[in-house]
């Protein structure tokens, strides 16, 4: 843990990015934000998949960041995604997000290249070396192509005290013990459905999706576990699990998160090319998830 920071745990949402007539909405997007504050969500987490980050212009990456932070007000800590493919570019970003305010930097690991291991170390190596900040390593290979190893994950732990942490995604708890017991990393949920069985292993919190729907439940679930209440964090798992995991099945996120978020009125129904609106049936399903759990 970096001396001095906030703890770098608890429930964290990936904070969708509002679109109106195909510009970034930053009212609506600062309102989310006010909304994240009153549900009492720990950090929040912009400009990741969540955030569709591969379709913003660097311009508009930086301005999310921005109006996160402005409309936290030093309320709640900025765990800024700052990615990519090409190193320099990670870099850059992560060095604007750090002038910028932000507490940590969200690193994704290197999409579509395939990078060898030793690949990943250099770039993650390259990160670090460019801030003082917290670097939390974003490990999602059904999304890059490519798993980080936990061998790397223990290298770049052991090399660089300011990588704090994982947010791991791969959609299994395979590994997270073996990397436990290997080095002091933090582990974070990456996957809803899977945050209390993670938890249950050691992981401190979750990088969340649903949360950006019902982020009261969310910090529900996670404050119990971190307090060791197995019976409660159960209880709050199976339904935010059923309601994560039935929204999810109707499309890649955002465009499932987005919609039910739309139904209930919180933004407009857009998202930035490839990704589109759902057809009907789908919202209409999501609509009759949404009433069931008495979400809107």
């Amino acid at each position: 843990m970096m001396r001095g920071g906030p703890p770098m745990q608890g429930s964290m949402t990936a904070l969708v990015t509002p679109f109106r007539d195909g510009r970034v909405d930053e009212a609506c997007l600062a309102r989310l934000v006010e909304r994240q504050i009153e549900g009492g969500t720990d950090w929040l987490v912009p400009c990741g998949t969540t955030g569709e980050s591969p379709t913003l212009s660097e311009e508009e990456h930086d301005r999310v960041i921005d109006v996160v932070i402005g409309a936290s007000r030093g309320r709640r800590p900025v765990l800024a995604g700052a990615g990519s493919n090409c190193t320099d570019k990670a870099v850059k970003l992560t060095k604007k997000a750090a002038a910028a305010g932000a507490s940590g930097i969200l690193s994704v690991v290197p999409y579509y290249n395939r990078p060898t291991q030793e690949g990943l170390y250099r770039h993650f190596a390259a990160v670090a070396e460019a801030v003082e900040l917290p670097i939390v390593l974003y490990n999602v290979p059904l999304r890059t192509g490519q798993s980080l190893a936990n061998e790397t994950v223990v290298r770049l732990r052991n090399r660089y005290s300011n990588v704090v942490a994982l947010k791991h995604a791969t959609g299994s708890v395979a590994g997270v013990d073996e990397l436990q017991a290997q080095c002091d990393i933090i582990v974070l949920s990456g996957d809803d459905s899977i945050t209390w069985p993670l938890m249950a292993l050691g992981a401190r919190g979750v990088i969340s999706v649903i949360s950006n729907l019902v982020p009261a439940w969310m910090k529900e679930l996670v404050d119990a576990a971190l307090r060791g209440e197995g019976g409660r964090a159960l209880a709050c798992h199976r339904k935010l699990a059923d309601l994560a995991d039935g929204i999810g099945r109707f499309g890649p996120n955002p465009q499932p998160i987005k919609t039910a978020m739309a139904l209930c009125g919180l933004l407009s129904d857009e998202f930035r090319l490839p990704l589109c609106s759902l057809d009907a049936k789908a919202k209409g399903e999501i609509a009759a998830l949404l009433k069931k759990h008495e979400i809107g």
